[in-house]
């Protein structure tokens, strides 16, 4: 059966700011944890005003304090921009504060650009280092060794799980020899998810984690009352979608009646190019959405997404979502 679960941007919106964010990145968490969905993760991103969640691990521990059930994680964490001893000491911490609840998501891409990478004191060519970094962090969150001269406290024998996240082959493939489970971020990197997915099936060897692949992939899922409603909150993101690929990020902008009077036809095409998997309306074009995608893609779980500007609607929609996650 199908898994449902939640990736969170905690987008900052025109007129608000920071605090506004996370404190509707709460209320969104909680909505997800009273509404039966597996997880609920955040996402490292730098330099993006829109984007509250860069101190991802301390979103994490603020989230998981305020829900009671939902397991809360990192959608993840850029390990290229820290050393490995300190994530398995972030994430130990989590893991001793709410145990078993915790998930570790990790991403190899910066997350952010040059002159950015360079303000973390790390750098690109980190991303060369990322198969030996997933090893020297699995070995932290293992049980110490005889003779192990570094150990993370806490950090240590927290198993926290880890998962490897991508939008090219490449975590997929390491996924699949590290017997770990994987994430695709189908939500904004759609082209190559069906060949990673095979990818990462065919070479999986099992692992003291996993005897057999486990994947997931994310898709985008505005819903709403009606199908003209759900249209018309997720011109938001199709704005926020334009303005990343015109290399414009900025805070999330409010829904629009013509999406076509605010962007151009060529900033259009590269939005839908994007949407490729997503599902926008009501219950029964988001129950269709979600059941084609399951179709084609046999993830063992779906994690929906979408970039809504009001609080309250962002909230419908997870409601919308559930409901129509029951009747597949």
């Amino acid at each position: 059966m199908t898994a449902f679960s939640v990736l969170d941007l905690s987008p900052v919106v025109e007129g608000g700011d920071i605090r506004r964010a996370l404190q509707e990145t709460t209320r969104y968490a909680q909505a997800a944890d009273r509404l039966g969905f597996n997880r609920f993760w955040l996402a490292e991103h730098h330099n993006m005003p829109g984007i509250a969640s860069a101190a991802t691990a301390v979103v994490i521990g603020q989230v998981a304090g305020a829900t009671e059930r939902i397991r809360v994680g990192s959608g993840g964490v850029m390990l290229p921009n820290h050393a490995p001893m300190v994530i398995a000491e972030q994430f130990g911490t989590l893991e001793a504060l709410y145990p078993g609840r915790i998930d570790l998501g990790l991403g190899r891409a910066p997350g952010t650009d040059g002159a950015t990478a360079r303000a973390l004191r790390r750098y690109f060519e980190a991303a060369d280092q990322f198969p030996r970094d997933v090893m020297e962090l699995q070995a932290f969150l293992g049980a110490p060794v005889e003779g192990q001269q570094v150990t993370a406290w806490p950090g240590a024998g927290s198993n926290v799980p880890i998962w490897l996240l991508g939008s090219s082959l490449f975590s997929a493939e390491l996924a699949a020899h590290l017997g770990l489970p994987f994430a695709f971020a189908s939500h904004f990197a759609p082209e190559l998810l069906l060949q990673a997915l095979q990818t990462y099936r065919a070479g999986f060897r099992p692992s003291k984690t996993l005897d057999r692949p486990y994947a997931m992939a994310a898709m985008n899922v505005l819903a709403a009352d009606t199908d003209e409603e759900a249209r018309h909150i997720s011109t938001s993101m199709q704005q926020a979608f334009a303005a990343v690929v015109s290399g414009t990020p900025g805070k999330l902008k409010p829904p629009v009646d013509d999406v076509t009077r605010v962007l151009t036809p060529q900033q259009i095409a590269a939005v839908e190019s994007r949407l490729t998997y997503a599902a926008i309306g009501g219950v029964d074009a988001v129950r269709a959405g979600l059941s084609d995608f399951i179709a084609r893609t046999q993830v063992d779980e779906v994690m929906v997404t979408g970039m809504i500007f009001d609080a309250d609607a962002r909230v419908r929609s997870l409601e919308v979502t559930a409901e129509a996650m029951a009747g597949l």
